[in-house]
């Protein structure tokens, strides 16, 4: 499990169209009638809308994921997870055009936690439109070993202290909410959506909120503070799982050339922090 070296530079291409109809569809999510941001482009992140798993359904493994092999190495450690990702923002991306994607294994390492066992991939995505770079992004994928009988499968709490925040806003996401994320990725990850599997096979205390929709919030909460300014650099990192049911916040705060983001559970503890670069 320690070695796949082999894996590092394999990629793989995929090309799609920006359509308007999932933007539409992000923007009901958000609890807006109309789209908050020029109609013309899409908003940052929107990018993940597009270029969605296509395995077939028989090739979908109990996790709801497709099975292992693929661009991705074939790690046996059973919970994956998106740990959090570096996106350069080149240019925007107008609706209606082509894109093109290119994705490759940058890196595979295997560490010990304190849950346990960890294997992270490290994923290169570069998204060109028309022709034209657009976009690049770091993805960071773990896989963590599954937990011990009669332990939980959150990681222990880290000492993750926040300061004070200029803008909070609270968020309750309801399954309903998670449901509609996963629809609009193509996100069949059951922890998401499947409550006997999360809490019975996987043990969490409830249905796990999706960290790309975590960041998305984040974002879209920074977009309402600085509309009109162009996002250059976005990086996020998930610290903990955020769970339905339980309300959190979305925080943000002055930073050099910048805002500092990040998510506070309902304990009052960091479960994502993300930093937003202006261009």
């Amino acid at each position: 499990m320690d070695d796949f070296s082999d894996w590092v530079g394999r990629s793989e291409t995929a090309d799609d169209m920006a359509t308007d109809a999932p933007l539409r569809g992000l923007a009901a999510l958000l609890d807006h009638a109309e789209p908050p941001w020029p109609t013309e482009t899409a908003p940052p992140l929107a990018h993940w809308l597009y270029f969605l798993p296509r395995a077939a359904q028989s090739q979908i493994d109990r996790d709801g994921h497709p099975r292992r092999g693929g661009l991705l190495p074939p790690v046996p450690l059973p919970r994956r997870m998106w740990a959090g990702g570096r996106l350069s923002f080149l240019r925007p991306i107008p609706v209606g055009a082509a894109l093109h994607r290119t994705s490759t294994i940058q890196n595979v390492q295997a560490k010990e936690g304190a849950s346990g066992r960890m294997v992270f991939v490290t994923v290169r995505h570069q998204v060109e439109s028309d022709g034209d770079e657009v976009l690049v992004e770091e993805q960071d994928i773990v896989y963590r070993a599954p937990p011990s009988p009669g332990a939980s499968a959150a990681p222990a709490r880290p000492e993750n202290p926040i300061g004070p925040a200029r803008r909070t806003r609270r968020h309750l996401a309801d399954e309903t909410q998670l449901f509609r994320f996963s629809a609009l990725t193509f996100n069949s990850h059951r922890i998401h959506y499947d409550r006997p599997y999360a809490t019975g096979e996987e043990g969490y205390p409830g249905l796990v909120v999706q960290g790309p929709y975590l960041a998305t919030l984040l974002m879209h909460h920074a977009l309402e503070e600085i509309a009109g300014t162009q996002v250059r650099d976005f990086r996020f990192r998930a610290e903990r799982p955020v769970f339905d049911g339980q309300p959190f916040d979305l925080n943000l705060a002055d930073a050099p050339g910048g805002l500092s983001l990040w998510v506070s559970d309902a304990e009052g503890q960091a479960a994502m922090r993300a930093q937003i670069a202006f261009a």
